[in-house]
């Protein structure tokens, strides 16, 4: 069952110091319970920033995107999971072999302490990538067909879900069915700059298309009222929802 719309927006903290992150969540209020933290501010604060968030009594997706052998990567989430965070990545790209220990190595952890485990995604193809700039890594057919490949598998080795651009998550929907949790980053009114982000969409139409969560940044966080702007899209996430 999906959460309240209000739940379903992640505010992806763009910043890289704890004193950012407390203003950013100052100024947006209680309008938004789940923040993302990612590589440049986990690296520049550690756990003490994961500790901030959830001290103010709000939800953490910790986007680290890890990818390596399955032995290491396990081994890496077993540290996330101890953190307390409700949502982490690795990358699907990583292979099933990866994806199943790391799977099965989060449940496991997440008994001995006692905790719910937390939302475990693949990340797809980033939403950084168009289809010339995926071709020159060596991906010869089409992105939304390489994102759906990748959802299934990560569906077949036990992962809670993926991370895909809105443009595939009709696609992916079809694919894993209801029960399978997709987070869409990538989400820009028309108003608003892609930045380095090549394939986006609004928040209406995303959800609308089968999206669970939307990570919004940029838009939120640089915005001159920060709490109207992720009003605005909590709204739009309520009205799609309504339609489905």
């Amino acid at each position: 069952m999906l959460p309240n719309p209000k739940e379903r927006l992640i505010v992806a903290l763009d910043v890289n110091s704890k004193n950012e992150v407390a203003s950013i969540c100052d100024a947006i209020g209680e309008n938004v319970v789940f923040y993302k933290i990612g590589l440049e501010l986990f690296l520049a604060e550690g756990r003490d920033v994961i500790e901030l968030v959830k001290g103010r009594g709000a939800k953490v997706f910790l986007d680290l995107k890890l990818h390596d052998i399955p032995n290491q990567v396990a081994g890496a989430c077993r540290e996330i999971v101890r953190m307390g965070v409700d949502m982490m990545t690795v990358h699907a790209m990583g292979g099933f072999d990866m994806m199943q220990q790391v799977a099965t190595t989060v449940k496991q952890v997440s008994a001995e302490y006692g905790m719910r485990p937390p939302i475990l995604l693949g990340v797809t193809i980033l939403t950084s990538l168009n289809q010339k700039r995926a071709g020159e890594i060596g991906l010869k057919s089409s992105i939304t067909e390489q994102v759906v490949n990748l959802a299934r598998l990560a569906k077949e080795s036990g992962l809670d879900g993926v991370v895909a651009s809105p443009q595939e998550v009709e696609e992916v929907r079809k694919t894993v069915g209801e029960d399978f949790v997709i987070v869409t980053p990538g989400i820009r009114s028309s108003s608003d700059e892609a930045h380095d982000q090549k394939r986006v969409m609004s928040a209406y139409d995303a959800i609308r298309a089968g999206s669970s969560y939307l990570v919004v940044g940029r838009p939120i966080i640089k915005a001159g009222s920060p709490v109207n702007s992720a009003a605005e899209i909590i709204e739009q996430i309520e009205k799609a929802s309504k339609l489905i």
